[in-house]
């Protein structure tokens, strides 16, 4: 299965983000900025019911830079596999992600819809902030 079209497109997203006004923005947010319409309150409320517990395997689609998916982790002990298209978004929060959950993370770069991954694999999915 060849990427999406639109690739580049959303590679151009993040390399924005990483430019001198990305980067005040940044700095005026503490550092962490979400980016999409999910809000903290509502991923803490997954976190808080998805029911898993930890070393259970949590899969972000469309992760983008980790989030929400980092913050599930974090507060459930799972494992998380991060997978999207853009590489870009990917690297941008590899050492975020890295420092937060250690080696209970991973990520991929890859179209969430032909992974190579079988059925019963994943005790969750998480899938917010993206167009199918």
């Amino acid at each position: 299965m060849h990427p999406p079209a639109n690739t580049r497109l959303f590679e151009e997203k993040y390399l924005r983000f990483q430019s001198e006004a990305g980067a005040r923005f940044r700095a005026a947010s503490g550092g962490s900025v979400p980016n999409g319409w999910t809000t903290v309150e509502q991923a803490e409320w997954m976190a808080a019911t998805v029911g898993l517990a930890p070393g259970e395997r949590l899969l972000d689609l469309g992760a983008g830079r980790g989030w929400p998916g980092e913050l599930i982790a974090q507060h459930t002990g799972a494992q998380l596999l991060s997978v999207d298209v853009p590489i870009e978004a990917l690297r941008q929060g590899r050492a975020r992600m890295r420092e937060a959950l250690g080696a209970r993370v991973w990520q991929v770069c890859g179209d969430g819809r032909a992974l190579p991954i079988g059925d019963g694999h994943f005790s969750a999915v998480c899938h917010t902030d993206v167009l199918c």
